[in-house]
C-alpha cells in the first residue's frame, strides 16, 4: 500500500494541536512493520446487532462518586479500557478500595468500591490520555492528605488544564505547577477544600463544571459555581454529571444558566447499573449508512443523559431509518447518504464518526459548533480533514468545524493520531472504500479495546 498526499493545512489562531504532515515512506515502513490495520470492507449490506461496553463518562463518574461515598457501591457491566483503568489507579492511589468481582457482563467483572475513611496524598497520579481522570481527580487530590503529583502521555500534556489549576486555587489549594497552568502539576492537599462561590471559564471543556461538581458536597462550605466564558459545550455532560449527584441523593441547583449551586452534603452509597457506551454506538450504527442494511445495539436505554443517545435524531438527517423496539435501536439504510448541516455545539464526540459519513456522502455538508474538539486527544478537525484529503476526499478547517465536498475517495493510509474515536471514524469509511488502512488501531482500546473484534463481528452478517 502506498502512502497518502502531505496536505498542509493553514495555521489556525489559537490553535493548540495540528496535524502532522506524515511522510509517505513513513507509511511504507508502518506496513513493512505490520503496524496498520486492514479496514474490511462489506460485501453487502449488513445485518447485525451488537452489544457494546459501559459507558467511560457514566463509569468513571460513578467511580468518582463511589470512592466519596458514604458506604459501598457496587458497580455493574462498568467499562474496563485504558481510560477507566486510569481511573480506577486513581482512586486506589488516593486510598479507595477497589475491587473486581464476578459479573454477568460478558466485556469484564462488576467493580465494588469502598470509599477510604479518610484520602490520602503523598502520591503519583498518571492521567494517560484520560481527560476525565485529568479534570475529574485534582478536587479529590485537594480533599487528601498530602502532595498528589499528575502527569500524562506526552500526546496529553498540552490539553487545557488551567481552567482547573486557577480554580483550585481560588478555593485555596495550593498548586505547584511552574505557571504552565497544565500537566505536570502537584496539589498539596490538606484534607479539607473551604469550598464557596466561584467563577471560571470552561469554554475549552465542560469536564472542568463536572470535575468541580462531582467533588462539591465534600467542600465545608459546598460551591457556588458560575461559567462566565461566551460559551459551553457538551453540556448534556454536565447534565450527565448532575444526574448521577442527583440519583445519589446530591441536590444541584441550577438557579440560572451558567450557575450551579452545591451545598455540603453526603453522597449516598449505591448499586449502579452502567448503560452501554452510546457515544461508541456511533461508528457501529452509522454502519448501517456507509455499507446499507440494518444494524441494532442492544442495551439502548429508554432515557438517557448520554450524547449518543442523539443519534437517533442525527442519523436520520443523513438519510438513515430509526426504530426503537424495547431495549433495542435499530438504523436501516439503502446505502444513499445525504449530506447535512449540523450544529453538534451538544454532541462534539459524535463529530469523527459524522464527518466520515459526510464524507461518504453524495452532497455537501457543514458541521459547526464543534472549535472544542481541537483540544480533545489531538485537534480532531484538522486531523479529519488532513485525513478525509488524503483518501482523495475534500474537508476545509472552519473556525468552529468542517465544509466537506462530496469527492470520490480512494485507499490510503489513515492516521489516528493516537485518538480512539479518529480510529473508527477511518475504520467506517473502509467499510465503503477498499484499500484502507489504519495506523494506529489499539489507540481505540482507550474507551473500547474490543473495537477489532467487534467490528469484524459487524460484517459476518452482511448479505452478499
Amino acid at each position: 500500500m502506498t502512502g497518502f498526499p502531505v496536505v498542509t493545512l493553514e495555521p489556525m489562531l489559537e490553535r493548540k494541536y495540528s496535524a502532522p504532515e506524515f511522510d509517505p515512506l513513513a507509511d511504507e515502513r508502518l506496513e513493512a512493520a505490520g503496524a496498520l490495520w486492514a479496514a474490511p470492507t462489506a460485501s453487502g449490506p449488513l445485518d447485525a446487532l451488537v452489544h457494546l461496553p459501559g459507558s467511560k463518562s457514566l463509569t468513571n463518574r460513578e467511580l468518582v462518586l463511589a470512592g466519596l461515598a458514604e458506604g459501598p457501591s457496587l458497580l455493574r457491566a462498568p467499562l474496563h479500557s485504558q481510560d477507566s483503568d486510569r481511573m480506577v489507579e486513581a482512586l486506589t492511589a488516593l486510598g479507595t478500595r477497589i475491587e473486581r468481582v464476578p459479573g454477568d457482563s460478558p466485556f469484564g467483572p462488576d467493580l465494588l468500591v469502598t470509599p477510604a475513611s479518610e484520602l490520602t496524598g503523598s502520591t503519583t497520579i498518571e492521567c494517560g490520555q484520560a481527560g476525565t481522570v485529568m479534570r475529574f481527580t485534582p478536587p479529590l487530590a485537594a480533599l487528601a492528605l498530602g502532595p498528589t503529583t499528575f502527569d500524562a502521555d506526552d500526546s496529553a500534556r498540552g490539553r487545557p488544564m488551567g481552567t482547573m489549576v486557577d480554580a483550585l486555587r481560588s478555593l485555596g489549594v495550593d498548586i505547584a505547577d511552574d505557571g504552565r497552568g497544565a500537566l505536570p502539576f502537584t496539589v498539596h492537599g490538606t484534607g479539607a477544600v473551604v469550598g464557596g462561590e466561584l467563577t471560571i471559564d470552561a469554554s475549552r471543556s465542560s469536564q472542568f463544571v463536572s470535575g468541580l461538581l462531582l467533588a462539591a458536597p465534600r467542600f465545608e462550605r459546598g460551591l457556588v459555581l458560575h461559567h462566565a466564558g461566551e460559551r459551553l459545550p457538551s453540556l448534556p455532560h454536565i447534565e450527565m454529571t448532575i444526574a448521577v449527584l442527583a440519583a445519589r441523593g446530591v441536590a444541584v441547583e441550577a438557579p440560572e444558566p451558567g450557575t450551579w449551586v452545591v451545598a455540603p452534603q453526603p453522597i449516598r452509597a449505591r448499586d449502579v447499573d452502567i448503560e452501554p457506551d452510546l457515544s461508541n454506538a456511533a461508528p457501529f450504527l452509522a454502519a448501517a449508512l456507509a455499507a446499507g442494511g440494518r444494524v441494532a445495539v442492544a442495551g439502548w436505554p429508554r432515557a438517557t443523559t448520554q450524547v449518543g443517545a442523539q443519534l437517533a435524531q442525527l442519523l436520520p438527517r443523513f438519510g438513515a431509518s430509526v426504530a426503537v423496539d424495547g431495549d433495542r435501536l435499530t438504523v436501516s439504510s439503502d446505502g444513499r447518504i445525504s449530506g447535512v448541516d449540523l450544529d453538534l455545539s451538544a454532541a462534539g464526540e459524535l463529530a469523527p464518526a459524522l464527518a466520515a459519513l459526510a464524507a461518504l456522502a453524495a452532497t455537501p455538508s457543514t458541521l459547526t459548533g464543534i472549535g472544542h474538539i481541537r483540544h480533545h486527544e489531538t485537534d480532531r478537525l484538522a486531523a479529519l480533514a488532513a485525513e478525509i484529503a488524503g483518501l482523495g476526499g475534500s474537508a476545509t478547517e472552519l473556525p468552529d468545524g468542517l465544509r466537506i465536498e462530496p469527492r470520490q475517495l480512494h485507499g490510503g493510509v489513515w492516521h489516528s493520531y493516537e485518538d480512539h474515536r479518529m480510529a473508527t471514524s477511518g475504520a467506517l469509511i473502509g467499510l465503503r472504500v477498499p484499500g484502507v488502512a489504519i495506523a494506529g488501531i489499539e489507540s481505540t482500546a482507550k474507551t473500547m479495546p474490543e473495537f477489532p473484534e467487534l467490528w469484524r463481528d459487524l460484517l459476518r452478517g452482511a448479505r452478499p
